[in-house]
C-alpha cells in the first residue's frame, strides 16, 4: 500500500480531526462494537439467554476478534506516522507495549488462546475488562482519569504503603487480642486481615467481630484510623483532577493530524 494510504489508515484510527466524517465514523463504529461486545458477554453469562442463541453469541463473538485484530495490525502498521513512533522497529515496539495497546491485546489475545485449545474461564473477565477499557482512546474523561493516576503514581504509592503497614500492624495486634477468644475467626494474622480491611474500609459486614475489651477498643482505633488514610487518595485524586482540568485550559486545542491551533 502506498505511504499516502498508511497515513489515510492513521488518521481513520486516530482521533477525528475536525470536519473528517469518515474518521469519525471509524470512532462511533469500534465504540459501537465494544460497547455491544461487553453486553454481549454479561448477556452470555445468563443461561437462558445463552441456551437461545448459543451460536449467534458465538459468531458475534469470533466476527468482533476479527475486527479487533485487523484493528490492531493496522494500528502498528500505520502508528509509524506519528511521529512519537516513527522508527520502523524501536517505534513500533514502543507502541506495542505502550498500555492503552496492551488492552487492544488483551482484548483479542484470550478469544485466540481459546482457539488453540485453552480454556480458562478467567479469561472471560479479562476481556471484559480489557474491552471496556479500551473505550478510554476514545472518551476524554477516562483519558483525563489515567493521566491523574499517572501524574500522582508516586503519592498513591506512598498511600498504599502506609496502608500495608497499617494493615499488617492493626491484624497482627487484633489477632493476639481476639486469638483466645476467638479462635476460628481470628485463626491467624492474614485471616485476621479480612476483618482489618473491612473496618478500615469502614464497610463493617459484621461477620466477624472483636468481643473482648482490648479488641474492641482496638477496633475503635483502626476504624477512626481507615476514615482518615482512606480519604488520602480521595484528596490526592482531587487534586490531580483539579491539576489536569486547569492544564488543558491553558494548552491551545490543536487538530490531532495536521498540528494547527485551532481557534476557539
Amino acid at each position: 500500500m502506498i505511504p499516502g494510504g498508511r497515513r489515510r489508515v492513521y488518521e481513520l484510527l486516530e482521533l477525528a480531526a475536525p470536519g473528517d466524517h469518515a474518521s469519525r465514523a471509524c470512532d462511533i463504529f469500534i465504540i459501537t462494537l465494544i460497547c455491544a461486545n461487553v453486553v454481549a458477554l454479561i448477556l452470555d453469562s445468563v443461561e437462558a439467554i445463552h441456551q437461545a442463541a448459543p451460536l449467534a453469541f458465538t459468531i458475534f463473538e469470533g466476527a468482533s476478534v476479527g475486527i479487533f485484530t485487523i484493528e490492531y495490525i493496522l494500528r502498528v502498521w500505520s502508528y509509524v506516522e506519528d511521529p512519537r513512533y516513527s522508527h520502523p522497529v524501536r517505534g513500533r515496539m514502543r507502541l506495542v507495549l505502550s498500555p492503552i495497546q496492551l488492552l487492544d491485546l488483551l482484548a483479542i489475545l484470550p478469544y485466540l488462546l481459546l482457539l488453540v485449545g485453552l480454556d480458562l474461564r478467567v479469561l472471560r473477565v479479562v476481556r471484559l475488562l480489557a474491552r471496556a477499557a479500551r473505550l478510554s482512546r476514545y472518551f476524554s474523561g477516562l483519558r483525563t482519569l489515567g493521566n491523574v493516576i499517572h501524574a500522582k503514581r508516586y503519592e498513591l504509592f506512598m498511600v498504599t504503603i502506609v496502608l500495608g503497614v497499617l494493615l499488617v500492624l492493626a491484624s497482627s495486634l487484633m489477632y493476639f487480642a481476639e486469638r483466645e477468644v476467638q479462635p476460628e475467626e481470628y485463626s491467624s494474622i492474614p485471616a485476621t486481615m479480612w476483618w482489618t480491611i473491612v473496618t478500615l474500609t469502614t464497610v463493617g459486614y459484621g461477620d466477624v467481630f472483636p468481643v473482648t475489651s482490648a479488641g474492641r477498643l482496638l477496633a475503635g482505633v483502626i476504624a477512626v484510623l481507615g476514615i482518615g488514610i482512606f480519604a488520602l487518595p480521595a484528596g490526592i485524586l482531587g487534586s490531580g483532577f483539579l491539576e489536569e482540568v486547569q492544564q488543558r485550559q491553558s494548552e491551545p486545542k490543536t487538530c490531532p493530524h495536521c498540528g494547527l491551533e485551532i481557534a476557539d
